[in-house]
């Protein structure tokens, strides 16, 4: 699992994914993905997650956009110096794919942003020769 990670002056996007064999079936061309997120609050004021983009691509080039109130039903506050981290998972038709993103926040301030969502890969180990 390698992790990815994007910066913006005061929010740190971290991402790991990994496959779940368990979940998968790929004589049914179904592959499932878990990935966790953390982001971490750097800067001096608090900040809310308010909505998500996530643009999701499988092996064939085929985009998937999903977009949404918060993450995981929550739209969590974050504190200066604080992180929220949550989990949540992705089925692919192919056995591999990348996701990338924005978030949408509010600074205490009132100020609008956008974080980007780094790409990170999806990838079933059995695809790699």
């Amino acid at each position: 699992m390698k992790t990815q990670k994007s910066q913006t002056p005061q929010i740190k996007i971290e991402s790991q994914a990994q496959y779940v064999p368990e979940e998968s079936n790929p004589d049914q061309t179904y592959y499932f993905f878990s990935y966790k997120i953390r982001i971490t609050n750097s800067g001096d004021q608090g900040a809310q997650l308010m909505s998500r983009h996530w643009v999701i691509t499988d092996s064939l080039g085929r985009h998937e956009e999903v977009r949404g109130p918060g993450v995981v039903g929550l739209q969590p506050q974050i504190p200066p110096g604080q992180s929220f981290e949550y989990e949540s998972a992705c089925p692919l038709t192919t056995p591999t794919g990348t996701m990338k993103g924005s978030y949408s926040m509010v600074a205490e301030n009132g100020d609008h942003f956008e974080v980007e969502i780094p790409e990170f890969y999806l990838v079933c180990p059995t695809s790699l020769h």
